[in-house]
């Protein structure tokens, strides 16, 4: 490999993993107009086995608009990031997949009363999983085609029984 190959690459991979970064911060920010902007035209998501929805991602925005209200703070770590580049078929366009694990803690909104009943910074919901990211290259760069979400694991916020009194 030449040295103007190798850091192609490194810029590629450094482009994805900036890509991948503006999707965990487009979803925590809300900022939906964002998050439509990182996907190529006719890219679609998939957040069913955590509950939610499959769709194009003017589709998944709107549901994320919606259903991210009950977690007004949110905060995703998307961590062991593997990269991996080809070409989509015979085309000369560039893709990638990536793999990336991720940890989730949110807190839920304040309840009607405009409580939140414990005041600490604890998350009252935390889920893990993995992404399957497909990208492709553009010419406004690199672009989501796919996101599809595999939630492994989640935990709820632990309720206590109310203290008995002798």
């Amino acid at each position: 490999m030449t040295q103007r190959v190798e850091l192609a690459i490194v810029m590629d991979r450094l482009a994805v993993d900036e890509l991948i970064t503006e999707y965990a911060v487009a979803v925590d920010d809300g900022d939906w107009e964002a998050y439509r902007k990182l996907f190529a035209p006719g890219g679609r998501a998939d957040y069913r086995s955590a509950g939610g929805i499959e769709g194009d991602a003017e589709e998944i925005a709107g549901w994320l608009a919606e259903s991210m209200r009950l977690f007004p703070m949110r905060q995703h770590l998307i961590v062991n990031r593997r990269i991996r580049f080809g070409s989509l078929d015979q085309n000369s366009d560039d893709t990638a997949r990536v793999q990336a694990d991720y940890v989730n803690p949110m807190r839920f909104a304040k309840d009607d009363d405009g409580s939140d009943g414990d005041l600490s910074t604890t998350p009252d919901f935390v889920c893990g999983g993995r992404y399957a990211f497909g990208l492709l290259r553009t010419h406004d760069g690199w672009r989501l085609r796919e996101v599809v979400v595999e939630e492994k694991w989640r935990r709820l916020p632990q309720r206590h029984p109310a203290a008995v009194i002798n």
